[in-house]
């Protein structure tokens, strides 16, 4: 056999040993079992507003008022008292139609420990925007967080809160109906705010705007809170129920929960399986 007809032999060789090899490697990828997603009682984005509207003082009470709920006892209880014991949650911050930032991912809270863990991400992150308020953007934007998440979830919930009605993007309606359809729940938490920051123009009251054009899905829900300095404890009576009720279906009804519990916030809109796709009855 000539030089030559030993070189391209020897190529040949080479060429169909990377191939078998490669085929070998893929095969065996192939057999490894899929990375299977984490169980959860409660997949839940909290969608906070940080438009220009929330100033330094009122963003700090917003921010260390979900830091110090995700921590409370009681919230922890109602964490660890479904099937599965544990929620998958995340944060985010939003303002103008393409101002959205996720300030602390997906985290399984399973009790105090990773929940303490959570709220330290989320006081040492930074402000990121101070422009206007699209709720359809912070919606569209939470919707696609549910999607590879590595999180199968019982239930999917967003809770958005602000203090103002969309003035950015589409309007709320339309990405209120697009994440009812793909299964997912909207809360809301309406925060009445009569500071002069708002824009000159005139403006739906946010608690009717968030009731008709925000919440929907199955079992949502909103409050109203008056001013910030009741918002720490509102957001915590809002995650117990958000977290411990699963959805239970109810008629609509005025329900003042906060009262009970001596909280300042105000009266509590629940509204029970009726914001569908289209609806923008008050």
């Amino acid at each position: 056999m000539s030089g030559r007809s030993v070189a391209q032999a020897c190529k040949t060789w080479v060429s169909l040993w990377l191939r078998a090899s490669l085929l070998a490697i893929a095969l065996a990828v192939a057999a490894l079992p899929a990375r299977a997603d984490i169980k959860v009682d409660l997949e839940l984005v909290l969608a906070v507003d940080a438009s220009r509207s929330i100033d330094a003082f009122e963003y700090r009470l917003q921010r260390m008022g979900y830091a110090k709920a995700l921590i409370h006892p009681t919230v922890i209880g109602a964490i660890t008292s479904g099937p599965l014991r544990r929620i998958a949650v995340s944060y985010v911050e939003w303002s103008g139609a393409v101002q959205q930032a996720t300030l602390v991912g997906w985290t399984v809270i399973d009790g105090k420990a990773s929940a303490a863990a959570f709220a330290e991400k989320l006081t040492a992150a930074p402000r990121r925007f101070l422009g206007g308020t699209s709720i359809s953007g912070a919606i569209g934007y939470s919707l696609r967080m549910f999607h590879g998440n590595g999180i199968r979830g019982t239930r999917r919930v967003i809770d958005i809160s602000g203090d103002g009605p969309n003035n950015r993007g589409v309007p709320s309606v339309v990405a209120r109906d697009a994440a009812v359809r793909a299964g997912i729940t909207i809360n809301g938490l309406a925060i009445l705010n009569d500071r002069p920051s708002r824009p000159p123009w005139p403006e739906e009251p946010v608690d009717i705007h968030y009731k008709t054009k925000v919440i929907g899905g199955p079992g949502a829900f909103m409050m109203v809170v008056k001013g910030f300095d009741a918002f720490a404890a509102a957001i915590r009576n809002k995650l117990i129920r958000e977290i411990a009720e699963g959805g239970a279906g109810r008629s609509a009804r005025e329900d003042y929960a906060c009262a009970a519990t001596h909280s300042p916030c105000i009266a509590v809109t629940s509204v029970r399986n009726t914001s569908q796709p289209g609806d923008t009855r008050p």
